[in-house]
Order: structure tokens, then C-alpha cells, then sequence
């Protein structure tokens, strides 16, 4: 079983930056996809970002032109970069790692909170 170690999370006022990373390790397999999705409390887990075998990525509307999804050479590691950052990112940021032929495994998740 693949496991994806999340850290970057933290506290910060609003307008600052946060840069999350994700980690896979535990075996050999064919890249698919990775994302970045949150859970604020109360509310719906949601999709942030998304980047896929071919390097094309997709962003939430609420975060486009302020994050930015990438990936290592070796595609064992994703990260996140969040800048102007608002109260409302406010949530628990979870990783999730997909690969062929049928692997959907998710990080532990990582807090982030933002000040005003």
C-alpha cells in the first residue's frame, strides 16, 4: 500500500503564503493523478487543484491566480503553493494519489489556518 506523508500546514495571517507538500512512498506505480482537496468544518470536502500524468492542471474557481498545484521530476511528491491567503482557505488539507490501474490511496491531512 502506497503512503502519502502531507506537511506545510500551519497558521498564518491573511495575505501570507503556505506551501504544502505530499509525499508517496511504498511502491512502484504508473502515475495517473494527484490532487489536493479540503475539508473546512461543517462543510463538504472539495477539490483545490489537480494535476495529472500529462502535467495539465485544474483549479477550484476560489483559488485561481492564488495557487499553484506541481510535482516533482520523479512524480513521488506534489506540492501546493498558497499564496494570498484568506480566512476562508481556512480548512484540513488532504492529498490524494492516483495511479493505474486502480489505486486511490489519501494523505492523514494537514491544517491550515488563516487569520484576519
Amino acid at each position: 500500500q502506497v503512503q502519502l506523508v502531507e506537511s506545510g500546514g500551519g497558521l498564518v495571517q491573511a495575505g501570507g503564503s503556505l506551501r504544502l507538500s505530499c509525499a508517496a512512498s511504498g511502491g512502484i506505480f504508473i502515475f495517473a493523478a494527484m490532487g489536493w482537496y479540503r475539508q473546512a468544518p461543517g462543510k463538504q470536502r472539495e477539490l483545490v487543484a489537480s494535476i495529472n500524468r500529462g502535467g495539465i492542471t485544474n483549479y477550484a474557481d476560489s483559488v485561481k491566480g492564488r495557487f499553484t498545484i506541481s510535482r516533482d521530476n520523479a512524480q513521488s511528491t506534489v506540492y501546493l503553493q498558497m499564496n494570498s491567503l484568506k480566512p476562508e482557505d481556512t480548512a484540513v488539507y488532504y492529498c490524494n494519489f492516483k495511479a493505474f490501474p486502480a489505486l486511490d490511496a489519501w494523505g492523514q491531512g494537514t491544517l491550515v489556518t488563516v487569520s484576519s
